[in-house]
């Protein structure tokens, strides 16, 4: 054997280091079966998704609301609605139940919901389905969570 001047190298040997991924899950809105059993700390770390859902409200919650007066309220209901619906208040009524819906904005978003902060403006005087959720609501008990989006 002739040494040509070659030196062989020891092998090196990379092995991957294996990093511990958490996935984060992201409910779908319309998929209930991807809604997560709901706890009270979810809420500071969600991208409120719940404010995303149709909003039905009463005429009490109008009122709480500050967009009926007292004396509006012995008014037929479908009057009501019809004024609210060209002040772009509500999306529709349901005669049948007296239940009106609040309109949402284009990505879905209550009118209500701050777009930066992603916080109720008028969380004291809220609807009592946004109170009571997700206690009542498509899935009781489960929420529709999705994290915030840090740095946005």
């Amino acid at each position: 054997m002739s040494n040509s001047g070659i030196i062989a190298r020891p092998k090196t040997v990379i092995h991957p280091i294996k990093m511990k991924t958490t996935l984060i899950a992201a409910a779908e809105v319309d998929r209930l079966e991807t809604w997560q059993r709901y706890a009270s700390h979810m809420c500071h770390g969600c991208h409120s998704t719940c404010c995303t859902l149709p909003v039905e409200v009463k005429i009490k919650d109008l009122i709480r609301i500050g967009v009926v007066d007292e004396f509006e309220k012995d008014e037929p209901p479908k009057n009501v609605a019809k004024r609210l619906q060209k002040e772009g208040i509500i999306e529709r009524f349901n005669q049948k139940s007296g239940i009106f819906t609040l309109t949402r904005m284009s990505n879905d978003d209550c009118m209500y919901l701050d777009r930066k902060s992603r916080l109720c403006t008028i969380y004291d005087k809220r609807p009592d389905t946004c109170r009571n959720h997700p206690k009542v609501g498509p899935r009781p008990g489960y929420c529709a969570y999705k994290p915030k989006v840090v740095g946005r």
